[in-house]
């Protein structure tokens, strides 16, 4: 057993159980997640997309309550490079998912960019690089958005950087950060994404510790990983050929990226999130088990 990790806050998401969507009919029914990820050992959840859980405020209360479950963050998909003609539409939708993440407790809402190359059909829907201009947007976008969301809802938004999205690779991730204020604009590292677009987590948590403000655990098989970096796949067909898997199969390691995170000397919420869309209903439940187990054994 590794040393007590006493400031992370280890939780799961929907996403864990092969959810995406707010409806689907190959995704496991709400009730169900919040049944087995109760059942596995987790304590603190996500809302996941909007409008899987209930978006009553009282009726969800009830249902992670008699559950003991807490909801740590609620999630946005953004697309602000595109600038300020965007802005009311994001609002929008940003004030839905904000409204219901507060009225649950939480107090972080994880801000996800938009995709450039649609995750079902490849299709390419922009360029992967950003002009400046859009550059731009972007950060002054996010730092917008940081204010306002913190102003009208009292939360952080910490932006979480995704395969096929422009906050992918290292080199934009730290021009991201470079470039926004840490009062206004954190991140959410999600160590599977990071190493599938090349990144390694404990370097970045060593070098922008103070722009952590959050965590999703998941790894990556790099055998999958590397003919899907050839083939040029997108990324919802990699995901359905498993190149998110179970820890502790793939990379990176995540004891050594619990213990780097603890020693931030902060509290952190490192949220398991293995995408496994679509999947068989019977799946998560063990292989979440398994992963608590695990996380257990590191000392988180």
């Amino acid at each position: 057993m590794a040393g007590a990790l006493d400031r992370v806050r280890v939780g799961s998401a929907p996403d864990s159980w092969g959810v995406w969507f707010p409806d689907d009919p190959r995704q496991v029914p709400w009730e169900r997640f919040l049944d087995e990820v109760a059942e596995a050992g987790y304590s603190w959840i996500e809302l996941g997309p909007y409008g899987y859980l209930p978006t009553d405020p009282a009726r969800l209360t009830d249902e992670i309550a008699r559950r003991d479950l807490k909801v740590s963050a609620g999630t946005v998909f953004t697309g602000l490079h595109r600038g300020p003609s965007v802005w009311e539409s994001t609002w929008e939708h940003v004030s839905q998912v904000a409204a219901l993440t507060r009225a649950m407790g939480a107090r972080h809402l994880v801000v996800i960019p938009s995709f450039w190359r649609d995750d079902k059909t490849a299709e390419i829907l922009e360029p992967p690089e950003l002009t400046h201009e859009q550059w731009a947007h972007l950060t002054k976008g996010m730092e917008r958005l940081g204010h306002e969301v913190r102003e009208a809802y009292g939360l952080d938004i910490v932006v979480h950087p995704h395969a096929d999205t422009h906050i992918d690779t290292e080199a934009h991730v730290e021009r991201f950060l470079d470039s926004t204020d840490s009062e206004l604009v954190n991140l959410c590292l999600d160590t599977g994404h990071y190493a599938y677009c090349g990144g390694d987590s404990v370097k970045l948590i060593e070098t922008y510790g103070e722009r952590i403000g959050y965590l999703h655990l998941k790894q990556v098989d790099p055998e999958i990983l590397a003919d899907v970096v050839s083939n040029g796949t997108p990324f919802g067909p990699a995901v359905a050929r498993g190149v998110m898997c179970e820890p502790p199969s793939g990379v990176p390691e995540l004891g050594p990226v619990l213990e780097a995170a603890q020693q931030l000397g902060v509290e952190l919420f490192a949220i398991v999130e293995q995408d496994m869309y679509p999947c068989e209903p019977d799946k998560p439940l063990p292989i979440a088990a398994r992963t608590r187990k695990f996380l257990r054994s590191c000392g988180a």
